[in-house]
């Protein structure tokens, strides 16, 4: 979504924050997600596009992207939540990068995390 009142935006979602509702960037890497939206607004997470995962194993750059997400969410300290994720092989892929936490076919459709075996 394009944001007219950013400052307004902003002070909404503290608000939400405050009831105790957590706030994820969806689709980052796609469509109006921007650079700018994560330093601007108090997400909790980073949900990488499904577009995405669709094309580990078949397409460099993709794979180099989802790397980059992975990496910026680090470094952010926000957890990294892939979406879409349907096979073994790209369940194996968000692994070795230490992606967060997956949806999909594969977690029947919920949040499951990598690293707790919960959520």
């Amino acid at each position: 979504m394009l944001i007219d009142d950013f400052e307004r935006a902003i002070a909404i979602l503290r608000k939400i924050k405050n009831l105790g509702v957590r706030v994820a960037m969806d689709d980052f890497g796609t469509g109006y997600s921007s650079l700018s939206y994560l330093q601007a607004f108090p997400f909790d997470k980073i949900k990488i596009d499904q577009t995405f995962i669709a094309k580990i194993g078949t397409n460099n750059q993709a794979t180099a992207i989802i790397h980059a997400i992975v990496g910026l969410g680090r470094a952010l300290a926000l957890p990294v939540i892939a979406e879409g994720v349907e096979t073994e092989e790209q369940l194996a892929f968000l692994v070795t990068e230490g992606c967060d936490e997956v949806q999909g076919y594969l977690s029947d459709g919920h949040s499951r995390s990598l690293t707790t075996g919960t959520c």
